[in-house]
C-alpha cells in the first residue's frame, strides 16, 4: 500500500490554526473560525466549570469508549492524502473498533465512496467479528437514489443516519445534486427502512443540528437520536460551536429523541466527559482519529480509557 502524504501541519493540538482554508483538506471554511470555535468551546466549559466547582462533577463522569465513534469520513485522497482512496476505510474502521468506539461510515461522490465503506465493514465481520455493525450516515441526495443506497447498507447498519446540513458543504458543491430535507422526506425513508426490515425500526439519525430550522425538523420529524454537528467547521453555517449549541438546546432535543449526539473539537477525555455533564450521550471524532491511524499510531486511541485521546 502507498500511503501517500497527509494533509495535516501536525500541530501539537490540533485546534483548527494549522490548516487554515485548507478544502479540500482537513481544515474549514471561514477561514476555519467554526473549527476553531468547536475546539475552544470545551475549554470555555471546562474553565468555567473550573470558577464555578462544577469540574469535579465532571471529571468524575464515568464513560464507555463505546460512547465514542469515529465520524463518518470519505474523500480520503482529496481530503486526507492517501495515495488511493480504499486504502483508508478498513483501518480507520478497524482500528477504532479495536478501542472499542463505535465507527460511522459515511457516503459521498463518487459512489465507490460508500462501497468501499461497505467492504470494510463486511471485511471486519469476516475476519474479526460476525456481528459488527456500524452507524451509516447518507448525504441529501434525492429521494430515488437514498432508498437504492438504503438497501444496500441496512443488512450491516445499527443506525441509519442523513447529514442534513452536507446540501451545503463545500468538498461536494457542483458535483453532485444534494437538496434540503423536510420532515415528510425523512419519514419517508425511515418508513422504507422499516419496511425492509419488515418492521424492525433501526435508530434513525439525523446529523447537522446547528439553526433553529434544524431544531424545528427535529420537532416536525422526532428522530430517535439528534446529531448536534457544524461539520467539523466544514459546512458553511451560522458562526458558532457545535458544544455551545448542545449547552443552548439539549433539554430541548431530549424532549424530541431518544438520545443526543455531538461532534466537533473533541480532542480528549475530559472533552467526552463535558459534553456528556451537558446533554450528549454519545460523541463523534474524526481529526485525532485520522492522524493516528494514517501514522500507525493507534496506540493513542487506547489511551482514551486514561482520558487522552490525542498526543500531547
Amino acid at each position: 500500500m502507498t500511503r501517500g502524504t497527509l494533509k495535516c501541519r501536525r500541530c501539537p493540538e490540533c485546534l483548527g490554526y494549522g490548516c487554515l482554508d485548507q478544502l479540500p483538506g482537513l481544515g474549514g471554511v471561514f477561514h476555519n473560525k467554526n473549527f476553531q470555535l468547536n475546539c475552544s468551546a470545551w475549554k470555555n466549559l471546562q474553565a468555567d466549570g473550573e470558577a464555578d466547582g462544577t469540574i469535579k462533577k465532571i471529571r468524575q463522569i464515568e464513560f464507555s469508549p463505546s460512547q465514542i465513534m469515529c465520524a463518518p469520513v470519505t474523500g480520503s485522497v482529496e481530503n486526507i492524502g492517501y495515495a488511493n482512496e480504499a486504502d483508508f476505510y478498513f483501518p480507520y474502521f478497524n482500528e477504532s473498533r479495536k478501542a472499542g468506539f463505535g465507527v460511522c461510515v459515511g457516503d459521498g461522490y463518487p459512489d465507490e465512496k460508500l462501497e468501499f465503506g461497505i467492504e470494510a465493514v463486511k471485511k471486519i465481520r469476516a475476519d474479526f467479528d460476525p456481528d459488527f455493525k456500524a452507524a451509516f450516515f447518507l448525504k441529501p441526495y434525492p429521494q430515488n437514489i437514498l432508498f437504492k443506497r438504503l438497501e444496500k447498507v441496512l443488512p450491516y447498519a445499527s443506525h441509519i443516519g442523513l447529514d442534513i446540513d452536507a446540501y451545503n458543504i463545500a468538498t461536494m458543491r457542483n458535483k453532485v445534486h444534494l437538496e434540503k430535507k423536510t420532515a415528510e422526506d425523512l419519514e419517508a425513508l425511515r418508513d422504507f427502512c422499516r419496511q425492509q426490515a419488515g418492521g424492525a425500526a433501526l435508530p434513525f439519525v439525523i446529523k447537522g443540528l446547528f439553526t433553529p430550522e434544524d431544531l424545528q425538523l427535529v420537532k416536525d420529524f422526532r428522530p430517535e437520536v439528534a446529531l448536534v454537528s457544524n461539520h467539523g467547521g466544514r459546512v458553511e453555517t451560522l458562526q458558532g460551536s457545535s458544544a455551545d449549541f448542545l449547552l443552548e438546546n439539549a433539554e430541548l432535543l431530549h424532549k424530541c429523541c431518544d438520545q443526543v449526539w455531538v461532534d466537533g473539537g473533541i480532542r480528549s477525555g475530559l472533552d467526552v466527559q463535558t459534553a456528556i455533564y451537558y446533554g450528549a450521550d454519545r460523541v463523534l471524532a474524526a481529526r485525532p482519529i485520522i492522524q493516528d491511524v494514517f501514522d500507525g499510531q493507534t496506540k493513542n486511541l487506547i489511551k482514551l480509557k486514561n482520558c487522552d485521546i490525542i498526543k500531547k
